[in-house]
């Protein structure tokens, strides 16, 4: 974070102190405001394009080119083009992220149930709140009930009856709770019965009808449960039932001849064969487990394959799908994806774009077309497997952010079984050159899947980047070299923490000291310390967590151990060194514990708020950007007793007191992280479950600053400069830019009918344009928002009025930004953002031009001091701003240069408006002329009206091809001199550097043979019209006036 790059001596720390605490009392602390002060602000997705964990998918037979994908932690997603594009179908519809179960009714393919909440028990697991329903092919959603069973892992919907469906709940998955089972509603969901139910640790996981007979149906019930510390799969609960009345009563067949009949039952997959509806095949996690097959309709069974491959990590698999016509046909997912065509004997694995399967659906009516869901989000498939489309939309699982200090910084972070990623924050015009169009652009920055990244704060190419294990790699951006530094490599996998000798969390904080740049923080269960890139380590802290024997065994239940490190638990969670005093560090555990050094890790003090639950993972830990001493923890505790209440707190005296800040966060929403504004004091952000919170008054209340975000979980959350960077676990990375207007905003701003806002200052080729953030406090007639150099000259005037329809912002640059065009300012109440792309205006145009590879926008403003003065009855109020000069160009290219760029630009620029003047007065003289010929029979008038258009249109056919009246038209008519000129601009503002010498000598020739033009306009004008008006006054017509002139207009279009 650039917050974090001004190193001091840490002998002088002490002393800036005072100077950083008497910031805040610049800054009027107030509780809330309204949102239409600051609602103009949006959340933009940045990327990277690249798709997160899905385990729910589905199609129709009707419509092969529609398919669904519910995101673990986006939503649910829809193609209509057979998943060469996809869109978010649910945003601000749902109150939930997590999609477990998707279904499509196939009577009617616009009725469409998702069941939210995922069941495969990650450590990263999250809740959902119930089933959505939507009539319309997925336009709207709306709630329908079972909000109590939190994790949903099966929807089937009657065949011919979409009002009659089924629902398989797994139920809360830490805690105890009867709303779990199979339930069933015959009125679209209006009401809800539980028509199979074990007990409340016992839950509904898979879910099979006969399509022909949907009478008969299969359920799988599934004993598991998932903690901080471990999960378990299997228990006297589990088990394989069956119905034959529509799910009104079930009989247990868990034991039938044939399956295992020792030990407990784990997690059981079912799927019956449509093709041959006696034939039912299951996957039974078990000691003596495997696939399984009946062709007695589960009178007795068969174990057909007992292959390792198709059941380890049985809680995280455990799926089975029968092929719609053929019964030997069968499919199993694990990591890989397999099908058996031989009824379960033999399995051939599937190459699929991303490993790790967990649903799949296969269309009633084609059985090579198919949508499968992994951990790379879903992929569809016409041929069987052969193909599959990509997965390139942004659902990304991020854990952690970071930004680097690269200037534009990137942002970065460990994508959920992918590997960690850095994009860019800004500037995708250039790096789009690299490796694709926004979005598609990043880089791996060493580490893994899991863990923290830090940035070097001496050298932006330089990462250190974690994954389970400990897995802790130094990565040069500039030589691809990434060398493992762990802090103790000895690989921990398969064991339990108690037998660990250094406990590494999954997600391990990695953590650059704030005072020292060489300095480097990595906690296991203690905090270690490097000031030599990791060539070796210091342990500076005693075992800094509660580390109860009761947590730290054997994690995976009674059948498969599971232990990734995600189990991994009593670990230091939370590193947060001080921003004031190099001896301060804060550290949080996993386990609940808060601990505090004041003297470089000699001595520890626990320092937890004495109100924390037990076992509350301190998620985060804020050191105060702006006070010493102070800090802000946020905890979480979901996965304890299903506590998902928010944990947040302040304290001011390095712990000693505690202050709980949660007014105005819902009980229900935990937050997972907090972050102060470094340049306002007490001026907060929380990322939590579901969206993002700001605070103005240090914590006491809270509203949402969730504005066009999508329901998702806030995973991280940072300030940069002067945005809000945020890592979703779901939708990859969002930022809001220039959030100037929340940290400016006081009771008298709040209060004022009219206010304009510090404008944040661009940067030249990256920004793109310049904001204007205003707020109205009621409409207005009429308001104008000008620019101007810096010595007060209006360079771009633009006026909106009541009467105005909205209209969208022309292109101009990177993300979001408009560009400059016919724009007009709003003038209804509330806030707006207005934007200028740093561009003076173009060229006088004219309607109907077609021009090859030449656009009509202006030169761009040189580096230096300009204004934003916004007029609305009375008022007038204005900003000044600067344009700054690229950083990374610095060295390179001079402001001198960058005026000579502009100087030469305006001086093309002013010769094609004089050329299109001309061709403008042309048209017009034509035009009158035309006029007067309709006007007399008289012989002379049309001879020499003739002969005069003939002259004029000699002239306008060498200063523009007349004859181009479509995008590739210049192709066969070649382009003359107004084409040239302007395209001459084109070449001039092509990158920041001085024009070359060859264009300022295209530019002289191509000026002279317009000169020629012009003369010969302008002898034809003096004498030939001159001649044509006395003619014409000698016929009692009216003469020609010659003395018109061009206006700028929308202009034309531009081919290439």
């Amino acid at each position: 974070m650039r917050r974090s790059r001004s190193y001091a001596s840490p002998i002088i720390a002490t002393l800036v102190v005072p100077l950083v605490l008497s910031a805040s009392i610049t800054f009027a602390a107030h509780a809330q405001y309204d949102s239409t002060l600051y609602n103009a602000l949006r959340w933009q997705n940045i990327g990277p394009d690249r798709g997160g964990r899905s385990t729910a998918v589905a199609g129709s037979a009707a419509r092969p080119l529609e398919y669904y994908f519910g995101a673990t932690g986006g939503g649910l997603w829809k193609t209509t083009d057979a998943g060469q594009t996809w869109r978010p179908v649910t945003d601000g519809q749902i109150n939930s992220a997590s999609v477990g179960a998707v279904q499509v009714c196939e009577a009617n393919p616009d009725v469409v149930y998702i069941g939210m909440g995922e069941t495969q028990l990650r450590g990263n697991i999250q809740q959902g709140d119930g089933v959505y329903k939507s009539t319309d092919g997925g336009k709207t959603w709306k709630h329908i009930g079972l909000a109590a069973t939190q994790n949903i892992s099966r929807i089937r919907v009657h065949p011919t009856d979409c009002n009659m469906i089924w629902v398989a709940a797994l139920g809360v998955h830490s805690a105890a709770n009867p709303q779990r089972g199979v339930f069933k509603s015959a009125n679209g969901g209006e009401t809800w019965r539980k028509v199979l139910y074990r007990d409340e640790r016992t839950g509904g996981v898979d879910l099979t009808l006969d399509p022909n007979n949907p009478a008969v149906m299969y359920a799988a019930l599934w004993e598991a449960w998932r903690k901080s510390w471990g999960m378990s799969s299997g228990g006297p609960g589990g088990g394989l039932f069956k119905s034959t009345d529509f799910g009104e009563t079930w009989t247990e067949i868990t034991r039938n001849p044939g399956l295992p009949q020792q030990g407990v039952v784990g997690k059981i997959g079912v799927a019956l064969s449509p093709a041959a509806p006696w034939r039912v095949y299951a996957l039974v996690e078990n000691d003596s487990g495997g696939v399984f097959r009946t062709d007695d309709a589960g009178a007795t069974w068969k174990r057909t394959n007992n292959d390792r491959s198709l059941r380890q990590r049985a809680f995280y698999y455990t799926r089975v799908y029968a092929d719609p016509e053929d019964p030997d046909v069968m499919y199993a997912l694990n990591t890989g994806f397999y099908r058996s065509k031989d009824g379960g004997k033999t399995f051939s694995r599937i190459g699929v774009p991303h490993g790790d399967n967990h649903d799949l659906w296969i269309a009633p009516n084609d059985p090579n077309r198919m949508i499968n869901a992994n951990d790379g989000g879903a992929n569809v498939s016409f041929n069987g497997g052969q193909t599959w489309t990509e997965q390139d939309y942004p659902t990304a699982q991020f854990y952690r952010v970071i930004t680097t200090h690269h200037d534009p910084y990137f942002i970065c972070g460990a994508q959920q079984d992918n590997s960690t990623a850095c994009v860019p924050s800004k500037g995708w015009s250039q790096l789009g050159q690299q490796g694709g169009g926004s979005g598609r652009f990043f880089f791996a920055p060493g580490g893994g899947e899991s863990g923290h990244i830090a940035n070097s704060p001496t050298d932006p190419n330089v990462f250190f980047a974690g994954s389970y294990g400990g897995y802790l790699t130094r990565y040069d951006h500039r030589t691809g070299q990434r060398r493992a530094v762990n802090v103790w490599p000895e690989n921990p996998m398969g064991h339990s923490s108690e037998d660990i000798v250094e406990r590494f969390q999954w997600n391990f904080p990695i953590v650059f000291s704030s005072r020292d740049p060489n300095v480097l923080y990595v906690g296991s269960q203690k905090v270690w310390r490097t000031t030599n890139g990791g060539q070796s380590w210091e342990a500076i802290s005693p075992d800094l967590t509660r580390h109860d024997p009761s947590t730290m065994g054997p994690s995976g239940g009674p059948i498969t151990k599971d232990q990734t490190g995600v189990e991994t638990f009593a670990t230091v969670f939370a590193i947060a060194p001080s921003y004031h005093d190099v001896n301060v560090i804060w550290a949080g555990s996993d386990d609940g514990y808060v601990q505090v050094t004041r003297d470089g890790g000699q001595s520890w003090s626990n320092v937890t708020p004495r109100d924390a639950p037990d076992f509350v993972r301190i998620n985060q830990i804020e050191a105060s950007p702006t006070t010493l001493g102070k800090a802000y923890v946020a905890g979480i505790r979901y996965l304890v007793d299903n506590d998902r209440a928010p944990h947040v707190w302040k304290t001011e005296d390095y712990g000693e007191s505690w202050t709980k800040i949660v007014n105005g966060i819902p009980g229900d929403d935990f937050v997972r992280a907090v972050r102060e504004d470094p340049k306002r004091p007490g001026l907060l952000y929380a990322g939590s479950e579901r969206t993002v919170y700001i605070s103005w008054d240090d914590g006491a209340n809270w509203q949402p600053l969730g504005l066009n975000l999508p329901t998702v979980q806030v995973s991280d959350l940072v300030v940069e400069e002067n945005d809000l960077v945020i890592a979703t676990h779901g939708r990859s990375f969002w930022v809001m830019y220039s959030i100037g207007p929340l940290r400016q905003l006081s009771p008298q701003i709040a209060e004022a009918d009219v206010h304009l806002f510090d404008a944040v200052d661009p940067v030249r080729g990256v920004d793109f344009a310049v904001e204007a953030f205003y707020h109205l406090k009621k409409d207005v007639d009429s308001l104008t928002v000008e620019f101007l150099d810096a010595e007060g000259n209006v360079i771009q005037s633009y006026t909106g009025t009541k009467d105005d329809r909205p209209r969208r912002p022309q292109p101009g640059g990177f993300g979001f930004f408009g560009g400059g065009g016919n724009q007009r300012p709003s003038t209804k109440a509330g806030s707006h953002v207005f934007r200028w792309n740093l561009r003076y205006p173009g060229y006088t145009d004219f309607e109907g031009r077609i021009f090859w590879a030449a656009g009509n926008t202006g030169p761009m403003a040189v580096p230096g001091r300009y204004q934003v003065r916004l007029k609305t009855g009375d008022v007038t109020q204005t900003q000044d701003f600067e344009v700054k000069l690229d950083p990374r160009l610095e060295g390179t290219v001079t402001v001198a240069q960058l005026q000579e760029r502009f100087d030469f630009a305006l001086k093309v620029r002013d010769r094609v408006s004089e050329a299109h003047e001309a061709i403008i007065q042309i048209r017009k003289i034509k035009s009158a002329v035309d006029d007067r010929l309709k006007k007399t029979d008289d012989r002379a008038v049309s001879r020499d009206g003739e002969a005069l258009k003939s002259k004029l249109s000699a002239v306008e056919a060498e200063i523009y091809q007349v004859r181009n009246r479509s995008r590739q038209d210049p192709l066969n008519y070649p382009i003359k001199l107004n084409n040239k000129l302007a395209a001459l601009i084109g070449v001039v503002e092509s990158a920041e550097a001085p024009p070359t010498e060859q264009s300022y000598r295209v530019f002289e020739r191509l000026s002279g043979l317009l000169q020629v033009e012009l003369d010969r306009l302008a002898v034809a004008l003096q004498s030939d019209v001159t001649q044509f008006n006395e003619l014409l006054r000698s016929k009692n017509l009216e003469p020609i006036e010659t003395e018109e002139k061009g206006v700028a207009t929308e202009g034309g279009r531009e081919g290439n």
